[in-house]
């Protein structure tokens, strides 16, 4: 085995580049540097940093790969089981970077540490825990790359020639890792403030530190809940012992800001149009029986429909071959009922004046006047149809001549990502309250000890989560909400109803004009990738934690899925072949689910094949399937 060609194949990074424009104000340069003046504190920030992701990177792993795959955009790419090796090259060549920096620091704390030649104890004792903080983030980062691509050299972070380890013993070496890190970092140090400025996140704050990681290995222990229980059940409870990400104060989150560096917004290069995914709509569309009317001003009133209205149906002209339960249909309004974080998340399209628009005019979008076809040639419109101050998604997938029919399907005046998101004046989160407590309720549901009683943690979690996004009010009147969403699920904890077959609506006939009615049809349980119900409280959970972590985790929504198959992912549209998700066909399209439908991973780029034969083939023997998009990581069982 070369091993030596495997470590450089894997951390081969230009060491200490420029993270940012100010980073020279206040890091030293460690090659410029003798190793006794560097401070771990410098190289942290470097890792934490760099690990924001700059324009370049985050285009290709935030957004053209989490987004997608997490649903928190409507688009193919990934979900078609394509892959770029391009992309992947690159985040595996930063991400490899990242976790370097990381291991650098605990690297140089515990060669300052065994010297014990420091002039002031405080030094010393701050050497000590920025070991464990270094500890903490990097296993953050190698959770990062064995949920993306699979095995990892774990032996590179203890100080040997790597080779590739499982995806089991990576999450039991990280589990390891913040168990004792925790246990080893001493949160009463109260740092100087000259040293506050080198941690983003925390401002070296240990008891959030210790918060950061007890809920991190909360999140990881669940990652093994469906294949390996007993292990996720005991590291699970012992996590839950310590102190949480409780409140927004405690989340981990770094300041974005303008510029082309790590620190500028992952989603803000304004090319990316950001569209609500169908997955989303279908969840928010009548959860929580807040009305329209209620949260938004009076200017909207003639646009919000009454309630049981299904849209205007066109049939013809939109694929059946996907299980979207919403499929036939063109929305020519806003929902009366709709949760109250989908206004705070997506600006209502044509609506250019609002603040929150992240597009201004026809001129950045097109015209708001689209046309359908009954033919494909386009020579008998059915008729023009507004976009503006309507609400509409569409799923991704292969739509053959229903595109030319259909100007509906590539219209950008769908639900757009709101401005804030995309103009660097947020903190991108990396762990919020609110997963905390949907973790706490998932795991008191599952019979495992937990400091908070499943009900109460469900309800927490969607009150932190309200109130991120500014519309806390409205909790009293959501949780108490017994309205089905979409695909059949309800807020309302205690209501575990499963939806009717159907429901009667009303709609308007597409070809006729005239107001009809029309038998709305839930997805069939069983024939989910989850099998077991649609309102079930796990399934309330989850759809409620999918919510929160909307817009900043679409890397846990996509981990999520592949755990539970949790919440209702629609299946990809087959008007023609799908050459690279051939098990999907029009056949079962529209009745069935089965993880092969959806991607699990992304392959190793080929410079890892080319580069290191020997390292390649270990990864993926250990994989335990091909280098492929479709192939399932241990824990993934949907």
């Amino acid at each position: 085995m070369k091993k030596n060609n495997i470590l450089l194949a894997f951390l081969a990074v230009i060491l200490f580049f420029g993270a940012c424009s100010d980073f020279e104000e206040i890091n030293k340069d460690p090659n410029a540097a003798n190793e006794d003046d560097i401070k771990v504190q410098y190289i942290i920030n470097k890792a934490i940093t760099d690990a924001q992701q700059d324009p370049h990177i985050a285009e290709r792993a935030f957004v053209l790969y989490w987004r997608r795959a997490g649903r928190q955009d409507r688009s193919s790419g990934i979900n078609l089981g394509t892959y770029n090796n391009d992309w992947s090259s690159d985040y595996y060549s930063y991400v490899s970077g990242w976790m370097k920096s990381a291991t650098q620091a605990v690297d140089l704390a515990d060669k300052q540490l065994e010297k014990d030649n420091f002039a002031v104890e405080y030094d010393r004792q701050m050497t000590k825990n920025l070991k464990e903080v270094a500890r903490i983030w990097r296993v953050y980062l190698m959770s990062e790359f064995a949920d993306n691509f699979g095995p990892l050299p774990i032996e590179a972070f203890k100080g040997k020639n790597p080779e590739f380890a499982s995806v089991k013993d990576v999450y039991y070496f990280m589990l390891d890792e913040l168990k004792d890190a925790t246990q080893n970092i001493d949160p009463s140090l109260q740092v100087q403030d000259i040293d506050k400025k080198f941690d983003r996140a925390y401002q070296f704050d240990f008891t959030k530190w210790t918060k950061y990681a007890n809920s991190m290995r909360m999140r990881l222990a669940m990652r093994l809940s469906e294949v390996d229980p007993e292990k996720a059940k005991s590291e699970f409870e012992d996590a839950a012992k310590g102190s949480l990400i409780l409140t927004e104060n405690d989340m981990f989150a770094v300041q974005e800001r303008d510029g082309w560096d790590p620190l500028a917004g992952v989603m803000s290069r304004p090319w990316n149009a950001l569209l609500m995914s169908n997955t989303l709509n279908n969840l928010m569309i009548n959860l929580g029986g807040v009305k329209s009317e209620d949260m938004l001003d009076a200017s909207y009133a003639a646009h919000i429909k009454p309630e049981g209205y299904m849209g205007i149906r066109l049939q013809n002209q939109f694929s059946t071959y996907t299980n979207d339960p919403s499929i036939g249909f063109f929305f020519d309004g806003l929902h009366n009922t709709i949760d109250p974080r989908a206004y705070k998340l997506y600006a209502i399209p044509g609506d250019f004046s609002s603040p929150d628009a992240a597009f201004t005019s026809e001129d950045d979008l097109g015209s708001l006047e689209v046309s359908v076809f009954a033919d494909k040639e386009q020579t008998q419109e059915i008729g023009k149809f507004n976009m503006a101050f309507t609400w509409n998604t569409m799923p991704g997938g292969s739509w053959g001549d229903k595109s030319a029919m259909n100007q509906m399907i590539s219209s950008l005046y769908n639900p757009i990502l709101v401005k804030k998101y995309r103009n660097h004046s947020q903190k991108r989160v990396f762990f919020a309250a609110w997963e905390t407590y949907f973790l706490l309720a998932e795991a008191s549901l599952r019979g495992w000890s937990t400091p908070i009683a499943a009900k109460q943690a469900y309800e927490n979690g969607i009150k932190a989560s309200l109130e991120y996004h500014g519309v806390g009010e409205y909790f009293d009147t959501y949780i108490a909400s017994t309205d089905y969403n979409r695909v059949g699920t309800s807020v309302n904890w205690d209501h575990t109803a499963e939806p009717p077959t159907t429901v009667e609506v009303d709609i308007i006939d597409g070809y006729t004009k005239q107001p009809a009615k029309y038998a709305y049809k839930f997805p069939t349980a069983s024939q989910t990738s989850y099998q077991k119900a649609l309102n079930d409280q796990l399934t309330k959970v989850i759809t409620q934690k999918f919510i929160a972590q909307n817009p900043w985790l679409p890397l846990e929504t996509w981990s999520d899925y592949r755990r539970l198959g949790l919440p209702f992912f629609e299946n990809m549209v087959v008007e023609n072949p799908l050459t690279d998700l051939p098990a999907l066909t029009r056949a079962n399209a529209s009745t069935t689910q089965q993880p092969n439908f959806f991607p699990q991973r992304l392959k190793y780029p080929a410079s890892l094949e080319n580069s290191n034969p020997d390292g390649y083939r270990q990864a993926v023997e250990l994989l335990g399937g091909s280098d492929a998009v479709l192939t399932p990581l241990w824990w993934a069982k949907h």
